[in-house]
């Protein structure tokens, strides 16, 4: 039977609510038009358009093989991570006697630690599909710039139309390996709960805090501002 506490449904709640809401408000909302990653994408589309004024493209085909080379690091990262949370789950058995043993504040039944493995597992997974996805649109990108016309062909309906779909492919390759990356700096957060409820409440505060400052108030926002 899982033992748990109305401070573990809180912090669970919590945890759901703030990556839910940050999320949100940074693709939907108004405020979120001003974060690095609104910012950023303004300049994919500067990046294209300057791409279409030229014929010789391998400065681009190198920007695009570098961009699908850290995807597929973080995808096969993330396998990795999800295989440590498998061990961890399978080893339920010899890890926690081991923390209830140690000197910290350590409370939990095997059926709840069991929990928190399969909570990290699924985050990792989502993760991967994320990222996963991500690499497969960076590789449209890529078709898409090598079928990007040429440079005689600028000012035609034509090349406009393709500049903006190749726009639009881009930003939800981005989008997608943001929401992976997310994940990624949430699963941080999570390992809290491993210790306590009251300590992953207080990693979930300071997940969100640092992702936050670093969306809207770091030195790397400053630099882009108009």
């Amino acid at each position: 039977m899982v033992s748990y506490s109305w401070v573990d449904v809180v912090a669970v709640a919590f945890f759901a609510i703030e990556w839910t809401t940050y999320a949100i408000t940074l693709e939907q909302s108004a405020y979120g038009r001003d974060s690095l990653s609104s910012r950023m994408h303004v300049y994919r589309e500067v990046w294209i358009r300057r791409l279409l004024e030229r014929d010789v493209r391998i400065v681009d085909t190198h920007i695009m093989t570098s961009l699908q080379n850290g995807t597929a690091w973080f995808a096969s990262t993330t396998l990795i991570a999800i295989g440590g949370a498998l061990a961890l789950l399978r080893a339920t058995n010899e890890v926690v006697p081991m923390l209830q043993s140690l000197p910290i504040f350590f409370d939990a039944s095997p059926a709840l630690w069991e929990i928190k493995c399969l909570g990290l597992v699924l985050i990792f997974v989502y993760a991967f599909f994320k990222f996963a996805w991500s690499y497969r649109l960076f590789n449209y990108v890529a078709i898409l710039i090598g079928a990007m016309p040429l440079a005689a062909e600028r000012d035609t309906p034509h090349a406009e139309a393709h500049v903006m779909r190749t726009v639009r492919m881009f930003g939800a390759a981005a989008r997608h390996f943001n929401r992976g990356q997310r994940a990624f700096f949430f699963a941080l957060g999570y390992l809290g709960w491993f210790l306590s409820p009251w300590v992953f409440l207080v990693t979930t505060a300071a997940v969100v805090t640092v992702t936050w400052r670093r969306q809207f108030a770091s030195n790397a926002w400053r630099a882009m501002e108009p």
